[in-house]
């Protein structure tokens, strides 16, 4: 398969960076939802203080404002989701462009206002924010949330786009969850960094323990990466 030529997109090196000092973005031996032994793995469950989540907000509103992509209002899924969405909305309200938030529970309230979604109404063009897409389960289950609420499902916004092959029914397929979301949902999809984008950064940084995680994560993209060309 051909490889493109790394991203040196700075905003994306930024971010990378970022996550790793945080500890967000680490290297060594981890196991996938799809069992595929993977030399990185990035947890945005440690995100965890109020400075780290601020800026990742920053990330995520300076990708989507640069993306062009329009939008009504914002929609966290449950779980992680739901203070990445509020986050940006936060951010987004800070630069002067405030919108709708909502986000849902995994199960439905029996009591107060019931239902299994808390905030504002979902109307028009709904954005979609979450971490990672993996095998875009998570996208799917959103669509039908806000198509069953009368809105729109319009577009994805993630923090890294893996570049990876996903599975179905246990087999790999030659497309990733990004493209799938795009090409077979039809919704615009913006990451702030990509695979191309850590490996980018660690060929700067090829030295040391740096550079075996560099030629683990080359091997791994050979072997799971999807043709973007």
């Amino acid at each position: 398969m051909s490889i493109q030529d790394p991203s040196q997109d700075q905003l994306a090196q930024e971010f990378v960076q970022f996550a790793v000092e945080c500890g967000v973005l680490r290297f060594g031996e981890f196991k996938t939802k799809a069992g595929r032994m993977s030399p990185y793995f990035f947890n945005a469950g440690l995100f965890d203080d109020g400075a780290k989540l601020g800026r990742l907000a920053e990330f995520y509103a300076q990708r989507l404002l640069a993306s062009g992509i329009e939008f009504d209002m914002v929609f966290g899924p449950a779980y992680k989701g739901i203070p990445l969405g509020a986050a940006l909305a936060v951010e987004l309200a800070r630069r002067g462009r405030n919108v709708p938030f909502a986000y849902n529970r995994k199960e439905a309230k029996d009591h107060g206002e019931g239902g299994t979604l808390v905030g504002a109404p979902l109307k028009g063009r709904v954005l979609v924010v979450d971490d990672v897409m993996s095998a875009g389960t998570a996208a799917r289950e959103s669509i039908a949330i806000i198509q069953a609420a009368g809105a729109t499902p319009h577009a994805v916004c993630i923090a890294l786009d893996r570049q990876e092959k996903a599975t179905e029914n246990g087999a790999d397929v030659p497309y990733s969850a990004v493209q799938y979301v795009r090409n077979n949902l039809g919704l615009q999809v913006c990451a702030i960094a990509k695979l191309s984008d850590l490996m980018h950064y660690l060929e700067k940084r090829s030295s040391g323990a740096t550079a075996v995680d560099h030629q683990r994560v080359l091997a791994y993209r050979e072997r799971y990466g999807v043709d973007e060309g």
